[in-house]
């Protein structure tokens, strides 16, 4: 019964990672972020078994707070503040992304095989874990708006967090309390500079940034 939800959550985090890959909607993309977020604390819960003490429940439920609403709720508002809804020109578009998806899966799955498997290395929850850090590192390189590569960065995070709940056995809390952390601290620093951006300038292409000049060093 454990295995067959395991599975079902691994389905859930795959499916996620390809509506983040196909979908120019912003608000789908956050749901996706969202739904990784809940998966996320709940698939240590089943796959510990009985050697989660009470430190990893909590961490866990902080996990459930932070990942399935925290993030989620600074991302909507950063979405209204910023008057942006949709990535309407990726710098890879969206069907190509899903053939690229597709390789990553691949890839993910003959990863997998080359391994040593570990405890909790069989099924599709490692193959899971890679498509998420591939899902993700492609989202931040192939998107132009500053949030959805934001969301990039949480997806290739979860894809870090779901790899430590397969893989390790013995107080996988240490890694992900870091992890944990890290991306605390990026997404604190990405929304104020988000705000600020959106105050400033009427769009949020990341690459047209990179156009901006200083008058008085240009002359």
């Amino acid at each position: 019964m454990t295995h067959t939800a395991l599975e079902y959550l691994s389905v859930l985090l795959l499916l996620s990672n390809f509506a983040l890959l196909a979908s120019s909607r912003l608000g789908l993309c956050i749901n996706a972020v969202t739904v990784q977020g809940v998966v996320l604390a709940i698939i240590p819960l089943l796959h510990g078994g009985d050697h989660l003490g009470a430190a990893s429940i909590l961490l866990y439920a902080v996990t459930l707070a932070v990942k399935g609403y925290a993030f989620p709720h600074l991302l909507r508002a950063a979405i209204g503040r910023a008057n942006v809804r949709r990535e309407v020109e990726p710098l890879i578009g969206y069907n190509t992304s899903l053939l690229a998806g597709l390789a990553m899966l691949v890839f993910a799955f003959w990863l997998q095989s080359r391994l040593p498997l570990t405890q909790g290395g069989e099924g599709i929850l490692l193959p899971a874990a890679f498509f998420g850090i591939l899902a993700g590192f492609f989202i931040t390189i192939a998107r132009r708006k500053a949030l959805t590569q934001i969301l990039g960065y949480l997806a290739l995070e979860n894809g870090i967090f779901a790899f430590g709940a397969a893989s390790l056995s013995e107080h996988p809390w240490l890694l992900e309390m870091g992890i944990l952390l890290d991306v605390f601290v990026a997404v604190f620093i990405m929304g104020v500079a988000l705000f600020h951006i959106s105050q400033e300038f009427d769009h949020m292409d990341a690459d047209r940034l990179a156009s901006l000049r200083d008058p008085v060093g240009e002359s």
